[in-house]
Parts: structure tokens; sequence; C-alpha cells
């Protein structure tokens, strides 16, 4: 089928109902018996057991919202659900958080190629738990425990985000002051004093002398700024 053979055609050329015989011809295979637009299920398949195995498929031609609530709805009638969208090379298909939410949500991902009539699995349906990002946890961890206070909104995008680390930097500028300082010497307010000054991450700070540090012009700016 062409793209160009009927206008009201998606992008990909594709109606939903071109994925349908490789997606049951796939549940076929192991052993269901397929039939299309059940209840307004897209593909339901039974195997026969005491009691019978249902499988639901919900065709889409792209991964969307609508798809992902089809499954959470159609969870309380199947004993398996599949989520069946188009291939793709660059598309939402090959997104390993897509893979990673089905697999959260206990659904199969199928990837079909209508032309070739080929199926790829994406995703297994079955229960997961996913495995712990320790790294992750300890940084959500420790800069909860060292942002003084709640600085920053939630949802904030265009604004700078009042981290830990940058209220420790704008300690140790109005520290400095219009003076000069030695890294012990602002370790009562951060303990990484000497690390904040030599990176300099916001260049706020400049060495006058080994072992001693002023603001820089843009450090003298923001003290400015910051002053009530």
């Amino acid at each position: 089928m062409s793209a160009t053979a009927d206008a009201t055609l998606p992008a990909t050329g594709w109606r939903e109902t071109a994925l349908y015989p490789p997606v049951k011809t796939f549940l076929e295979a192991q052993g269901f018996v397929v039939k299309g637009e059940i209840c307004g299920c897209d593909a339901v398949g039974v195997r026969d057991g005491e009691p019978p195995i249902l499988v639901i498929a919900e065709l889409k031609l792209s991964f969307t919202l609508e798809l992902v609530l089809q499954a959470v709805d159609r969870m309380r009638g199947a004993d398996t659900i599949y989520l069946a969208i188009i291939a793709s090379r660059r598309g939402r298909d090959r997104d390993p958080r897509v893979v990673r939410l089905c697999r959260l949500l206990g659904v199969g991902l199928l990837a079909v190629d209508p032309a070739a009539g080929r199926v790829e699995v994406l995703g297994e349906p079955m229960p997961y738990r996913p495995r712990a990002n320790l790294p992750m946890r300890r940084r959500l961890l420790l800069e909860h425990a060292h942002r003084r206070g709640d600085p920053s909104a939630g949802g904030s995008t265009r604004q700078p985000i009042m981290t830990a680390y940058r209220q420790r930097a704008l300690a140790c500028l109005e520290a400095i002051g219009e003076g000069t300082a030695r890294p012990r010497d602002l370790r009562h307010l951060a303990d990484d004093a000497g690390k904040i000054l030599l990176r300099n991450v916001y260049g706020w700070f400049e060495r006058e002398r080994p072992g001693h540090y002023r603001l820089s012009e843009k450090g003298r700016q923001q003290g400015t700024a910051s002053d009530p």
C-alpha cells in the first residue's frame, strides 16, 4: 500500500488494520484463537484451558498516551496485554523509556512491519520490578538533605535552580565580600569550600595569591544582585 493511494492515510502509509494480520499470526503461533474487534478490543485471543487464557492486543500506528490508557483499561479483563505499533528506525518504539514503561505496566510491546508481515517483540508481558539505580538514589538523597529550605518551586524551567551546591557557593561569595578568604576560613559554611573556589563553576571567584581567593567582577555583580 502506498502513502499516496489514499489521502486519508497517515504519513506511514498504513492503517491500523494493516497491523492485524501479523499480530494475529504472532498470537496464533502461541496457540490462541484470535478474532478482531471484540467488545471494542482490536484483537482478542483465547487459548483453551481451565480457565481459558485470554490475551488482548491493541493496535496503533505509533506509541501514544491513548494506547497506554487502553492497556490500563484492558488489564481488568485479560490475562495478557500486548501493545502493537508500526516498527520504525527512530520512532517511539526505539525509545528505551517506552519499553521500560511497558515493562513497568506488565504489558508486552510489539513492533510490527506490515509489509514483511514481521513482528518484533520489544518487551514481554510480565510483572516487572526495575533494577534500583543506586547512584541516582544517592544523588537524590544527598541533594535533598543538603539543600537549605525549599528555594525552588517544582516545575521551574526558565530560571536557575537553587541547588545545594549553588547555595554553598553563594554563602562563600557573601562571606568573602570585598575581602579575601582561604578555603579553611569558609569551611563552617561549606565542607567543600576548597573545591567550590577551585572549580569556580559560576565564575564568581579568582585566586589573588596561592591559597587566597577574592571575588571576580562577575562575583561582585552577583553579590550586588543578591543584596536585598
